[in-house]
C-alpha cells in the first residue's frame, strides 16, 4: 500500500486508494506538434500516460482473501483518454481508476 502525499506545501494530504483502485499522475501534454506548431490548452489532447502514485490493497475476494495488484507506485501506465474519475488535491489533478481500466504498464 503507498499513499499519494502532496510535497509541494508543508500540509501532508494523503490520498489512499481503496480496493483495486490507483491513483495517477498524468503526464504532460505536447506544446508542439512534429513540425513545430504552438497548440492551445484548448487544441491539446489529454495524454493518456501517466505515473503510479498510489495503490488499493487489492479487490476482496469470494473466499475472503485480497488480490494483488499488478501495477505498484511508480509505473509509468497506459490508459484511454476516458479512464477513471479526475480529482483535485490541493493545486494538483490526479486520476482515480480501477486497476482494469489500465492498458499497459511502459517499460
Amino acid at each position: 500500500m503507498a499513499t499519494a502525499t502532496k510535497s509541494k506545501d508543508k500540509s501532508k494530504l494523503k490520498l489512499q486508494p481503496l480496493g483495486d483502485r490507483i491513483v495517477v499522475r498524468r503526464e504532460e501534454s505536447e506544446g508542439r506538434t512534429a513540425g513545430g506548431i504552438v497548440l492551445p490548452d484548448s487544441a491539446k489532447d489529454k495524454p493518456t500516460r501517466g505515473e503510479v502514485i498510489a495503490v488499493g490493497n487489492g479487490r476482496l475476494l469470494e473466499n475472503g482473501n485480497r488480490s494483488t495488484l499488478q501495477v505498484k507506485p511508480g509505473d509509468r501506465v497506459l490508459f484511454t483518454s476516458y479512464a477513471g474519475e479526475t480529482i483535485s488535491v490541493g493545486d494538483e489533478e490526479f486520476i482515480l481508476m480501477g486497476e482494469s481500466e489500465v492498458l499497459a504498464v511502459l517499460g
